[in-house]
């Protein structure tokens, strides 16, 4: 009877090599900008109404 491989690293490799690799290509975006932009837009929308009733 034949041996089951149980394929310890070989199984893994790929979630090795993906986590591995640091991609430099995307744009740098501060998270503090990312939630004041999205305060921002909230308190724009919030305040939209006062200017524009519908």
């Amino acid at each position: 009877m034949a041996k089951k491989n149980e394929g310890g690293f070989a199984s893994s490799a790929g979630l090795m090599r993906y986590f591995d690799t640091e991609d430099d290509r995307g744009i740098k975006i501060n998270p503090r900008l990312v939630i004041g932009a999205a305060i921002a837009f909230t308190v724009f929308i919030l305040i939209l109404p006062v200017f524009f009733p519908a």
